[in-house]
């Protein structure tokens, strides 16, 4: 394959600079030269969390899946975090404007359709959790429940949609893409080539967790009672009983991102009742020029995984109420045992080819995992694989070890220049948050 030197001079000026933007991805393909791959993961190792990694080989056919023109498809970019888009001719946004958190749904299935957060009715009550003999009829309850709020979640873009093509018309942006112009048209009103939005999935990973929970543990092995779970949840595993159920619930039942079919196989079942209701609702572009106006699936959840989790009651999985989700489709927080092949061979599981929104992977390693040149091949070797083999969508890594993150929360004034990878983006350490940082330093240290 012929080497594009302007691929390297990007590539050495973003690691001269080490600035959190622009956001820096790398487009991946089954050809890419080996010594481009090479020095992708010298700068990984500078630990500013960048490059990040997205797939060609499972995005491109996405898109022409979904209409998009061969030309247009092989000339797409990331976009903002982990999204993708045509440049020059996407609709105004790639994202939702609504999260729909996945535990919190499944909390209110089982609670009869009452939000256990707020105490408001959310959907139509379909049986309390205490009172169900059998996983099945969890599910059902909730497969209705997420088709209700997915509805509701496409309700509320839409009135936001309107009003912002009625009120922020973007002229300037308008006519910067195709075919505007050409169809006397803003973006808000049908003028791109291509619009297709997807919404914003949060907690992936502690919904998998709950599911295998519930299923192994009240159902199967019938260790805990339906009863005892739900007082054990309202109790946020205060009481010593509770607590002997948060460690069951912890430590006895299967975590996703350990290559486990039975708990992996529990949340692409629960994703697709998502996945199938919200194709139903197109957005409010649709039918008045661009290609697409529909939406599709997306993990990139930013960094609401801690605002959602602080908002989410105790949750099946053993997870305290207000503690952060897992973020994007990466596993919980230690709750991956067996190495970063596992957890490639998890996420590789969902059904990428709806998720075409973004399937955000975190992973977290030490300096000192890639100061050895053959761990630095060795982690080549795991990605080409994750990407040819396993169709995984995209990968980004922190390298920095858990003590410089907790030293950085004690002496900020020492490292003014931290940079760290959040979600799909990265930022200054001592910026974020607490509860931000806390995320981070609690993310799985993987080895090679």
């Amino acid at each position: 394959m012929t080497r594009n030197e302007l691929s390297f001079v990007v590539l050495q000026s973003i690691a001269q600079t080490r600035l959190t933007q622009p956001n820096f991805t790398v487009r991946y393909h089954a050809n890419i030269d080996k010594k481009f791959m090479d020095e992708c993961i010298e700068v990984m190792k500078l630990g500013f969390g960048m490059p990040a990694l997205n797939n060609d080989e499972i995005i491109i056919p996405s898109f022409l899946n979904w209409g998009v023109k061969e030309e247009d498809a092989y000339n797409y970019s990331a976009i903002g975090c982990v999204e993708t888009a045509v440049p020059g001719k996407w609709g105004y946004r790639c994202t939702g404007m609504s999260y729909i958190n996945f535990p919190r749904v499944l909390l209110c299935a089982m609670n009869n359709g009452v939000d256990m957060t707020s105490g408001k009715r959310f959907t139509k009550g379909y049986g309390y959790f205490k009172d169900m003999t059998s996983y099945e009829q969890l599910m059902d309850a909730w497969d209705k429940t997420v088709r209700e709020m997915t509805k509701y979640s496409a309700i509320v873009e839409n009135a936001i949609d309107k009003a912002s093509e009625r009120d922020v018309p973007d002229i300037l942006c308008s006519t910067l893409t195709d075919d505007c112009i050409a169809r006397g048209k803003t973006i808000k009103e049908g003028g791109a080539v291509y619009d297709f939005i997807s919404g914003l999935q949060v907690g992936i990973a502690d919904m998998a967790d709950s599911l295998a929970a519930i299923k192994k543990l009240v159902f199967e092995e019938k260790k805990i009672t339906p009863a005892q779970l739900w007082d054990a949840l309202l109790d946020n595993f205060t009481s010593p009983e509770n607590q002997k159920i948060q460690d069951m619930l912890i430590n006895d039942a299967p975590k996703y991102g350990n290559d486990n079919d039975y708990v992996d196989e529990l949340v692409i079942e629960a994703y697709d009742s998502y996945l199938d209701e919200i194709k139903k609702y197109p957005n409010t572009r649709y039918q008045r020029g661009p290609i697409g106006g529909i939406r599709y699936g997306g993990t990139s959840s930013i960094s609401a995984n801690v605002g959602q989790g602080m908002g989410t009651m105790a949750t099946p999985n053993g997870r305290k109420a207000h503690e952060p989700l897992a973020e994007g489709c990466s596993p919980a927080h230690n709750a991956d045992k067996n190495g970063p092949t596992a957890v490639f061979k998890s996420v590789s599981k969902l059904p990428t080819e709806k998720i075409t929104g973004g399937v955000l992977l975190n992973q977290k390693m030490t300096p000192q995992v890639l100061s050895k040149e053959e761990n630095k091949q060795k982690l080549i070797m795991l990605i080409r694989t994750f990407f040819n083999r396993l169709h995984g969508y995209h990968v980004q890594y922190n390298i920095v070890s858990r003590d410089t993150l907790i030293d950085a929360q004690l002496h900020p004034e020492n490292h003014r220049d931290l940079i760290v990878r959040v979600a799909g983006y990265s930022a200054f350490f001592n910026a974020l948050s607490k509860a931000t940082q806390d995320d981070i330093i609690g993310r799985t240290e993987q080895t090679i």
